[in-house]
């Protein structure tokens, strides 16, 4: 059985992160499905996917930080639009992740979430939840 769904965000900063562990579970809930895999992808080349630690809020500051130094917005870039970071960035962190399933829940760890990255916001955003099982 496949079931899939979208997620819609909107971001208020130029980069950030947005936890989507809730609206995941609850797609997994309206499924129906109770052991597979669930594929979360990000919809845009200036944003991304990624599993990361949900209690110190200082993981985000300290991610956003380093991707920063290591990318930072020039604007020598030779694409006009000024997001060419953002486009970089994207795919350092990449496209989606994939979560088992188990018992209807994500099988996560005690201290992960799922986070939509943003880096070219604040927007209007999209992900897409697909789960694979039975």
């Amino acid at each position: 059985m496949v079931h899939s769904k979208q997620i819609v965000l909107k971001s208020h900063r130029r980069c950030c992160w947005i936890d989507v562990t809730g609206e995941v579970q609850r797609a997994i809930d309206a499924s129906g499905i109770t052991t597979g895999v669930c594929t979360v992808t990000c919809l845009h080349t200036t944003a991304a996917m990624t599993i990361n630690e949900n209690a110190d809020p200082d993981v985000a500051t300290d991610f956003f930080a380093k991707l920063a130094s290591m990318v930072p917005q020039d604007p020598k870039f030779l694409h006009c639009e000024g997001n060419s970071d953002s486009h970089i960035k994207a795919s350092l962190v990449g496209l989606s992740v994939q979560i088992s399933v188990e018992s209807s829940r994500l099988v996560l760890g005690t201290w992960q979430s799922i986070y939509f990255c943003e880096f070219d916001g604040p927007r209007n955003r999209k992900c897409s939840v697909t789960i694979l099982g039975e």
